[in-house]
């Protein structure tokens, strides 16, 4: 029976199964829809992805910026380090000799190991995009016919130009030795950048300071002037050269601070004689005072100075070609305030080595102005760190200090992949936080995109050439852009500040426009005065434009191919050895042997004023300026103005003023002069004498000049040697009577005489024995002796 009743209810079941109730509702299947291809992530992707980029920092070779083989791009140092790390012998990796080919076979048997990192996730980028790879792994089956594919497209003649086009890159920075010639390529492609490492650091060894001295031009004797000099004027040959930038690494333990001048100079003389063996503190003091002169030097040149900070060097030095370095945490941006703080017009792009240190440094970019956030370096150039640290700095730091990133490539083919990297993670930060969680319009977070990719590059990395150049009110584009520069003669150096430059150029020309009248004759150089002047002047063109007091030749030959880079522009050209112009919009300083017929060249709109002026505003025959026209001159002129108006003896009258009169004058009079009486006599006899002839002798005694006290001999009498002194006030009293007033037991005041007497410092101390020692030496408590009080002295070196 049980058996039967179970048969009936299977067979009930089964037709549940098969014929559903009517009745009973259908569940409709769970479908998924996933829309990558047009989810907002990608279309921010897509949009950021198109913007040409400007690669902010790089270790490219400009004479040869693509890779020539397979080894090329498997010798970067990432890879062999990683192999290396991974198990691969050091000495497998750099055996002399090895051919290309065979490196790379060796170096792909250790690629399995490293599958899984983000650098291997570059090489497969890069071989898929430039070599028609259509594997994802590299193998011992396919790496050959990869190596001769690869070997076919670099052989190409415009390699290069091919893989920054592929890239979409427009320009990428240079990292160029502080001796480097800079010619041979195109500086509007491959930006110059001066490294200054070995000028910091490496001062002590021989052959930098030889390699400083051949290419300046200027002995490292001694001198801090010289040492100065010499720094200068490779900062004037990068800035000539089109350098936009300046950079240094910076290990954890060094603090930038300024270093006095006898300090410096004793530091400098030290390593001077001892080279690798001098002390470490001499060594250290020379180091920060080249490094203080370097960020005065950016700070007037107008160049950024890059900080990248917190690196380690040959931390293991059995490791492979530049895999020995390493991050140390215990680094700190406030070693940076004094720095920060000395320099707040100077901009400092501040990378770290290690996302550990990414919150300092936005709080550091959030509170000073000049401190801004560069880029993902080294060992934080990872998804999860980049991710994580460049959220921080889009969430806290204002979005006009940030350089999203750089490549920091030593090949071009580089570029691409890590830029792919930061463009993805940026897309990603974009669309989730400021679209998702802020409420932001996609159109909104492109814009931001694009400002922290290249907006940023553009404005913060400006040339310095560029910068002069002023805009709008009609000024002239082919304002010839001169760069502060000093030049110097080897004992003295000079400091020419290029802000000034900067900020007068248009006033100066409105100032030149309407005093100067047209004339036909060559113009001089505007050059730069003398070591006793540091304004522009108007130097004859008999003189050398090459001299100690002048634009170098380097610096001027680059302006002047730059001017004149657009001959239908109808601006003003410059001839180096006749001519310096400021536009056709400012007029002309012109300058003859007698210092010319004429003032100087005013400008096409300025004609009429110009003829319509009498001759009297021409110079005289003996070369003195005569008086210009109210209408033509401005009443109150700056003081910048006038030296910008590079003419050497100008006398300006304020003509609004009333002339005084006799009248006027009179009034200025004092009518009860201070009676002095005769100072014709020289003895008192003398003076008794007239003042009892006048009638007046208390007269002329309140005028007669007397010695001041204390001026004269003093030698005590006996009625001194009675002073006692109160202990309380410290008056000086002489002691009348040794007994009290018969009358009211006290002592008599009028037989009591008491004289007060200066005492130099704080009588009460001095009697209690409280001075301090310090300070009856040098109230300041310095020691005289210490080298680091002789002042800082910034404008020697």
């Amino acid at each position: 029976m049980k058996v039967l009743l179970g048969l009936v209810f299977l067979v009930d079941t089964v037709k549940l199964l098969v014929n559903p109730v009517p009745d009973s509702p259908s569940i409709p299947p769970i479908q998924f829809s996933i829309d990558m291809p047009n989810s907002l992530r990608d279309s921010i992707h897509e949009a950021i992805s198109s913007i040409r980029l400007v690669d902010p920092h790089t270790h490219i070779n400009p004479h040869d910026p693509g890779s020539h083989t397979l080894a090329d791009i498997l010798g970067y140092h990432y890879y062999t380090e990683l192999v290396h790390s991974a198990g691969m012998p050091q000495a497998q990796i750099e055996e002399p000799g090895i051919s290309p080919r065979e490196l790379v076979g060796r170096l792909v048997k250790g690629l399995p190991n490293i599958q899984n990192t983000a650098n291997y996730q570059w090489l497969i980028e890069i071989c898929q995009t430039f070599f028609d790879f259509d594997d994802n792994v590299i193998t011992s089956d396919n790496w050959e016919s990869l190596y001769d594919t690869a070997q076919s497209k670099m052989n190409a003649a415009q390699w290069p130009e091919i893989v920054l086009e592929k890239s979409n890159v427009e320009s990428v920075f240079l990292t160029n030795d502080f001796d480097d010639d800079l010619q041979g390529f195109d500086t509007r492609t491959y930006i110059p950048c001066l490294r200054t490492d070995d000028l910091v650091f490496h001062l002590a060894k021989p052959e930098t300071r030889e390699r400083l001295s051949a290419c300046s031009g200027i002995a490292i004797d001694g001198s801090l002037s010289n040492l100065r000099a010499a720094l200068n004027q490779r900062f004037e040959h990068f800035v000539a050269s089109g350098a936009r930038a300046c950079a240094i690494s910076i290990p954890p333990s060094f603090a930038p601070t300024m270093v006095s001048d006898g300090r410096a100079a004793k530091a400098l003389d030290h390593v001077l004689t001892h080279n690798l063996s001098s002390e470490p503190s001499h060594v250290d003091a020379l180091s920060r005072r080249v490094f203080w002169t370097i960020a005065e030097l950016c700070d007037e040149y107008g160049l950024p100075f890059d900080l990248m900070i917190g690196v380690n060097r040959r931390v293991y030095p059995k490791g492979v070609y530049q895999g020995q370095d390493l991050y140390d945490s215990r680094v700190s941006l406030i070693q940076y305030r004094e720095l920060f703080n000395a320099f707040p017009d100077l901009k400092f792009p501040v990378s770290v080595l290690a996302s550990v240190t990414n919150q300092e440094l936005v709080s550091y970019s959030w509170i000073f102005p000049n401190v801004l956030t560069n880029g993902h370096w080294w060992y934080s150039n990872t998804p999860s760190f980049i991710k994580r640290d460049a959220a921080a700095r889009l969430e806290a730091v204002p979005q006009n200090k940030q350089i999203g990133y750089y490549s920091d490539a030593y090949k071009l083919e580089f570029v691409l992949p890590k830029f792919g990297m930061y463009r993805r993670i940026l897309a990603g930060i974009l669309a989730d936080y400021f679209v998702g969680d802020c409420g932001w319009s996609e159109e909104r977070a492109i814009e931001l995109g694009h400002r922290v990719l290249r907006g940023n590059v553009d404005d913060v990395f400006r040339s310095p050439l560029e910068a002069l150049e002023p805009e709008g009110d009609g000024l002239s584009e082919s304002v010839p852009s001169v760069s502060s520069n000093i030049v110097s003669s080897g004992t003295e150096d000079t400091v020419s500040d290029i802000d000034p430059l900067i900020a007068g150029v248009a006033a100066a020309g409105a100032v030149a426009g309407t005093m100067m009248k047209s004339n036909s004759d060559p113009q001089p150089t505007l050059d730069f005065l003398s070591d006793d002047d540091e304004s522009p002047s108007a130097v004859s063109d008999s003189e050398d434009a090459q001299g100690d007091s002048g634009i170098s030749s380097e610096l001027a030959d680059f302006l002047a191919s730059d001017s004149v880079d657009d001959p239908d522009s109808g601006d003003s050209t410059l001839d180096l050895k006749n001519e310096k112009t400021v536009g056709p919009q400012l007029g002309t300083v012109a300058e003859d042997e007698s210092f010319g017929e004429s003032f100087g060249a005013m400008s096409d709109d300025d004609s009429t004023a110009s003829d319509s002026a009498d001759d009297s505003n021409k110079v005289s025959d003996d070369g003195e300026l005569a008086v210009i026209d109210d209408e033509l001159l401005d009443p109150l002129p700056t003081d910048d103005e006038i030296s910008l108006t590079s003419v050497g003896d100008v006398e300006l009258t304020d003509a609004s003023d009333e002339l005084l009169d006799a009248q006027s004058l009179e009034l200025e009079i004092d009518p009860l002069p201070l009676d002095v009486g005769d100072l014709s006599l020289d003895d008192e006899s003398s003076a008794d004498s007239v003042a009892q002839s006048a009638g007046d002798k208390s007269s002329l005694a309140d005028s007669e000049i007397r010695m001041l006290s204390g001026d004269g001999a003093f030698t005590p009498g006996d009625e001194e040697l009675l002073l006692k002194t109160d202990p309380l006030t410290g008056e000086l009293q002489f002691p009348v009577s040794d007994s009290p007033s018969a009358d009211d037991g006290q002592w008599d005041l009028d037989d009591v005489e008491v004289i007060d007497l200066e005492v130099s410092g704080d009588p009460a101390a001095e009697s209690s024995g409280d001075l301090d020692e310090s300070s009856e030496s040098d109230p300041s408590g310095a020691d005289p002796s210490d080298d680091d009080d002789l002042g800082f002295g910034q404008g020697v070196f």
